[in-house]
């Protein structure tokens, strides 16, 4: 069976997750610029929801979790993608830049993103259970923007805390289930853009190369080369993550098998809720690298 590499985003970091992470260079740079009890205070909501500390976190533990399982797998992925900050241990895997440039790199994008958003108070709201064009009417209604869009009824919508708290209102009276995320800016929306500008200015200075795998990024589509790859970086902080039309690409290339690396099982959920026959885990499931190969090996055979 042909299968993808997905790396999950922020919103589920805890002290708990990837217990089997081995101490490797990357995570020695993580330790670096986090602390080595970066576990620890992952218990304490206000520094797990850090920006630059979260996408640091998720980023180095990401990229060394691959180094650490890739050379016990028995085949290479297929595809391979990433959910909104986890493109860039995405890219990473794809040999578009190294690890250690992906964590610096994680820094940089959620430091231009905390400038963009300072001064006003913004952040995401989790939304599932609407009906079809139900989200899109609600941003309208209230100067939200879609952040990320999972299917016609679920998705994360962003904008001004104040609107976001009327539209949570209005969304539970409909019968919608919503959940505030432990998120300080409206990450793909246009309170964004100057974000995305600064950091497509700081990625004209980093060297990329063409990925060596199928890459699919949310706001350019297939990645061929280095000069899109540095384009769907930027363009991705202010635009839409379609995830939905991710698990599309996935689709259409073959894909029935699913490996989610990074905190919990999200993307892994999604992927099976669109066909019970798909197949799909998380390494946050495992206690060992060795049982996640395992697993692996018995589906691809």
């Amino acid at each position: 069976m042909r299968w993808a590499l997905v790396f999950s985003g922020q919103g589920l970091q805890r002290p708990g997750m990837l217990p089997w992470l081995a101490d490797d260079s990357t995570m020695q740079a993580l330790a670096t610029r986090c602390g080595a009890d970066w576990r620890e205070r992952l218990a304490d909501p206000s520094l797990a929801g850090d920006n630059v500390r979260a996408q640091v976190l998720l980023t180095a533990t990401a990229c060394a979790a691959w180094a650490q399982l890739q050379p016990l797998l028995p085949a290479p992925p297929d595809v391979v993608l990433g959910y909104s900050v986890g493109e860039l241990a995405a890219f990473s895997a794809a040999g578009v830049f190294s690890a250690h440039t992906a964590v610096a790199l994680a820094a940089e994008r959620a430091a231009f993103m905390d400038q963009a958003a300072a001064g006003i108070d913004t952040g995401l709201l989790g939304i599932t259970g609407a009906e079809a064009g139900g989200i899109a009417q609600l941003c309208r209604s209230f100067d939200l923007e879609v952040a990320i869009r999972i299917n016609e009824g679920a998705g994360l919508v962003g904008g001004q805390r104040a609107d976001l708290l009327s539209a949570a209102a209005e969304a539970t009276r409909r019968g919608w289930r919503c959940t505030p995320l432990n998120i300080a800016v409206a990450s793909h929306t246009r309170w964004m853009l100057p974000a995305a500008e600064a950091f497509d200015r700081h990625l004209a200075g980093v060297v990329m190369q063409a990925p060596h795998a199928v890459l699919f990024s949310h706001a350019l589509g297939r990645i061929r080369n280095a000069q899109s790859a540095r384009t769907a970086l930027s363009q991705q902080l202010a635009q839409t993550v379609r995830w939905d039309e991710a698990m599309d690409a996935m689709a259409a290339q073959g894909v029935q098998v699913v490996l989610e690396i990074g905190p919990g099982q999200a993307l892994a959920r999604m992927w099976q809720e669109r066909d019970p026959r798909h197949i799909a885990r998380s390494v946050d499931e495992f206690k060992s690298a060795s049982a996640i190969a395992a697993w692996l090996a018995r589906q691809v055979d």
